[in-house]
């Protein structure tokens, strides 16, 4: 199991290498990674901890996702350079419930355990939280790690100083409460990881098996950071990045990055992967990598009704053939086009690209366009000078879109 993590270029740092080697290939084991609800949804930068997790799941392991509603109330200080703006109690709760469906979605119901860490953080003590926890902490340890070290110079508050405190608790009451024995985060949770280990040993015992690894720092080929795209992050909720947008992201791939994401975000085998990355070199204008991504990553966080969507959405775009789309799947894939409303009645042509849409910056420029066939209305090349548009005649009387030129395109939306 940790050398297929490792080939797949998924392990930026391990605690005892050699260690989880051995128990993992004696025994069945539970394994936890968190997640603090700071948003409503996942990003795809979240997903790499948690793909780790699916493979273990998918080994045979049990893996627990911790909601951190508890940590979420205070803020965790890790990539952080200021404060945190804490949130209140009601928009962590609301984050809780639509992140812990997200996760039933991609982990399913068997073989998977979800907890919440507010359940046992929120019935400390102040008191006991000094003297139970705050007394086997050694102040000095503490601003060495890298998370409150990067931080010293601008500041840190106290409450986020203790956070790495909170985060070793949930390790040591998992270890107890469900023999939790390994941690997976991100890179930059590899304090916080070693600080939950070091109080396991001094709670349990120094013969305590448990775990820490971290997943690297995802970067693109040019440097910059993966998952960022102009219009901001891409979201696991569909509400927020369309499975058509979260698909294209996926197929938009740098043939320097696709296999790496390939070995990351997929459960293809050695064999499938090697033949891809043989595909990149001998045929990139293929992209036969890439479209097996994008397949495989809205497979497993969409399902495959959303990948035939995409699909279909992508080819009709391709072939201009519109009228095969479905009113869901225009709202799709004309998200970020511009788009303009007009009400629901028949105008002729000339004016709807003139005073309307602002298409054309003329009557006398409309009509030689038209003439030219430069304008398709749905799809179809429209050269009548005549000819009036019924935005009641498709797409569910929704939607009119015009194509001027090859790739020009502007969705009329139909005031209901």
């Amino acid at each position: 199991m940790v050398d297929e993590l490792e080939w797949r270029g998924a392990v930026n740092q391990m605690t005892d290498e050699a260690g989880l080697k051995e128990l993992v290939k004696d025994k069945v084991i539970s394994l936890y990674c968190g997640v603090d609800p700071t948003g409503d949804s996942l990003h795809i930068g979240h997903l790499i901890p948690f793909m780790m997790l699916k493979r273990f799941q998918e080994a045979g392991h049990h893996p627990v996702i911790l909601i951190g509603s508890g940590t979420g109330s205070i803020g965790d200080p890790s990539g952080k350079k200021s404060e945190r703006v804490l949130q209140t109690m009601d928009q962590v709760k609301h984050n809780e419930v639509a992140i812990t469906k997200q996760m039933k979605h991609l982990f399913g119901t068997d073989n998977f355990k979800l907890v919440n860490n507010y359940d046992w953080l929120s019935k400390l003590s102040l008191l006991d939280f000094l003297r139970d926890y705050g007394k086997l902490f050694n102040v000095n340890t503490m601003l060495n790690k890298e998370i409150v070290a990067s931080r010293l110079e601008v500041g840190i508050s106290y409450t986020e100083f203790t956070y790495q405190i909170l985060q070793s608790i949930d390790f040591l009451t998992l270890y107890k409460e469900h023999d939790v024995q390994l941690q997976i985060g991100g890179a930059d949770q590899w304090g916080n990881i070693t600080a939950g280990i070091d109080l396991i040993h001094r709670q349990e015992g120094q013969e305590a098996k448990v775990f820490g690894l971290t997943i690297p720092l995802m970067l693109k080929a040019d440097g910059t950071k993966f998952g960022k795209t102009a219009g901001g992050a891409v979201w696991l909720d569909p509400e927020k990045t369309t499975p058509y947008e979260f698909y294209q992201f996926w197929l938009n791939q740098d043939d320097r990055d696709v296999v790496k994401y390939l070995k990351y975000f997929t459960f293809l085998s050695a064999e499938e992967i090697d033949e891809l990355a043989e595909a990149v070199k001998t045929a990139p204008e293929k992209r036969q990598a890439q479209r097996r991504l994008a397949e495989e990553v809205t497979r497993f966080v969409h399902g495959q009704k959303a990948v035939d969507q995409a699909e279909h959405i992508s080819k009709a775009l391709f072939s201009g053939e519109l009228t095969t789309l479905t009113a869901e799947e225009i709202e799709q894939g004309f998200k970020d086009m511009p788009s303009v409303t007009i009400q629901n009645e028949v105008r002729p042509l000339v004016e709807l690209l003139v005073d309307d849409t602002k298409i054309e910056p003329s009557r006398r420029q409309a009509r030689e366009d038209i003439k030219n066939g430069a304008i398709y209305i749905n799809g179809a090349r429209q050269q009548d000078l005549d000819f009036k548009v019924d935005p009641s005649a498709s797409f569910d009387g929704q939607f009119v879109i015009i194509r001027k030129g090859k790739k020009k395109y502007t969705l009329l939306r139909v005031a209901q």
